[in-house]
């Protein structure tokens, strides 16, 4: 009886859209990496990318939308402003904030579909 398990099946994927990678990250690209990532692991946040995957909102609209208080969404901004996942145009007294800009809408979209896809059995 053959104990291996079925090669075919375990597979990792090498249908890579874009150029492949041709090497490992420096140290200092890798804690920019994680750093980046660790401001994505707040769920408030991913809530606040997702209103502004759909447009460009205000604060008291965002608010409204993740059923969080002005204060709390303004903060979760600045951090994501920090990171360069959200920018911000001001008209007249009014501020709207957008994501920065095709990448982050495009991370976005590849996260929630990735988590959308059925789970593979074994």
């Amino acid at each position: 009886m053959n104990n291996r398990p079925d090669l075919q099946a375990n597979q990792c994927s090498e249908n890579h859209d874009d150029s492949p990678v041709t090497a490992i990250l420096s140290l200092e690209k890798a804690q920019r990496m994680a750093e980046f990532f660790g401001v994505l692991g707040d769920p408030n946040r991913w809530r606040i990318l997702s209103a502004l995957a759909m447009g460009e909102h205000r604060v008291r609209d965002l608010a409204a939308a993740v059923d969080m208080s002005e204060s709390a969404v303004s903060h979760q901004l600045r951090i994501l402003r920090t990171m360069r996942l959200v920018s911000y145009r001001k008209r007249g007294r009014n501020v709207f904030y957008c994501l920065k800009d095709d990448h982050i809408f495009n991370l976005y979209r590849e996260a929630s579909e990735h988590l959308d896809e059925p789970p593979e059995v074994e």
